[in-house]
C-alpha cells in the first residue's frame, strides 16, 4: 500500500464511469477553496447551497456549467474541506475537470480514499466504513437495508453495547 499524504487534496469522479446526464467530481483536502477559486472564476460558493457556476480551464473558457458544492471543514463526509462540482456526465467532461484540478494542486485519489479520509478523520468508524463498500455493492434491497443500518451506525452501537456488557462482568468478577 502506498503511502498517503493526508495533506494532500485529492480529486476524482463521484460517479460511475461511462455517461450519463449528470457527473459528479468530488475534491477533499485543504486546497479546496484555492482550487475552487480557480476551476470557479474567483468564486467559493457559499458552504452547503448548490450555486450554478460555470467550470473553468486556465484559459478562463467555460470546460462545464453545472452546480457547484461548498463544504468547509470539519462539516463534510471526509472531515476536510470538499467541493463537488455537479456537471454534464460525459467521461470527456468529467476527465477535463479532474485535469484541471490536478493543474491547480490537487492529485488524482485513490479508490475508496475519500472515505479513507473520513475514517481517519472521526467521520466514520470501521464498520461503517465497511458499510458503505457494502451499500455500493449490495446487491437486493435486504442487502441495501443493512448495509445503510451499519452505515448509520446500528451494527457499531451493538458492539459498543456489547463492549459495555464485558467491561460490566469484567468488574463484577
Amino acid at each position: 500500500m502506498d503511502l498517503i499524504n493526508p495533506s494532500d487534496t485529492i480529486v476524482a469522479p463521484a460517479t460511475a464511469p461511462g455517461r450519463g446526464g449528470i457527473g459528479v467530481v468530488r475534491l477533499s483536502g485543504p486546497g479546496v477553496p484555492a482550487i475552487a477559486a480557480g476551476m470557479l472564476g474567483g468564486v467559493l460558493p457559499a458552504p452547503r447551497r448548490a450555486t450554478l457556476a460555470t467550470f473553468r480551464d486556465g484559459a478562463g473558457e467555460a470546460l462545464d456549467s453545472g452546480l457547484a458544492l461548498y463544504f468547509p471543514a470539519p462539516h463534510s463526509y471526509t472531515g476536510e474541506a470538499v467541493l463537488e462540482l455537479h456537471g454534464h456526465g460525459g467521461p470527456a467532461v468529467l476527465a477535463a475537470l479532474v485535469e484541471r484540478a490536478v493543474e491547480l494542486g490537487a492529485r488524482r485519489a485513490e479508490p475508496g480514499e475519500f472515505t479513507r479520509r473520513a475514517y481517519l478523520n472521526d467521520k466514520l468508524d470501521l464498520a461503517q466504513a465497511e458499510a458503505v463498500a457494502d451499500l455500493i455493492d449490495a446487491g437486493s434491497r435486504a442487502a441495501a437495508r443493512a448495509a445503510v443500518r451499519s452505515l448509520q451506525g446500528a451494527f457499531s452501537d451493538e458492539v459498543h453495547g456489547l463492549v459495555e456488557g464485558l467491561i460490566d462482568l469484567r468488574v463484577w468478577v
